[in-house]
């Protein structure tokens, strides 16, 4: 598989914190953006947030100031973390990297959705 995600905690009431990590587990020529999407049952995929190869990140509004996005280059992984959760954070959580594989072929990678569900 190409990545390997991990959920660090189980269940969480609202206000509660939870770390993902993903780690890509095939050598990347290239990497210039990470990011976590979201998508909720009945509701589009969405953007949470993504960090680029220079280390600038970015959020979705709904969860800025609460999340945050980073990344470890040397291990290519990539980490969320998510403070003051809300219920409708609940969703499953997805990993994203674009990068290339070699100097001449684009790449874009999804990781296997991480269930986060957050009770009121």
């Amino acid at each position: 598989a190409m990545f390997s995600c991990r959920r660090w905690g189980g269940l969480v009431q609202a206000g509660g914190s939870l770390r993902l990590s993903c780690v890509a587990s095939e050598a990347i020529f290239m990497i210039e953006t990470m990011g976590w999407y979201r998508q909720a049952p009945g509701k589009q995929r969405e953007l949470v947030a993504t960090i680029s190869r220079s280390g600038s990140s970015s959020y979705a509004s709904s969860v800025k100031g609460r999340f945050t996005v980073s990344r470890d280059a040397s291990k290519n992984t990539l980490y969320l973390q998510m403070n003051r959760l809300k219920p409708e954070d609940t969703a499953a959580y997805y990993c994203n990297l674009e990068g290339f594989s070699d100097p001449w072929n684009g790449v874009n990678y999804w990781g296997k959705g991480t269930q986060v569900t957050v009770s009121s």
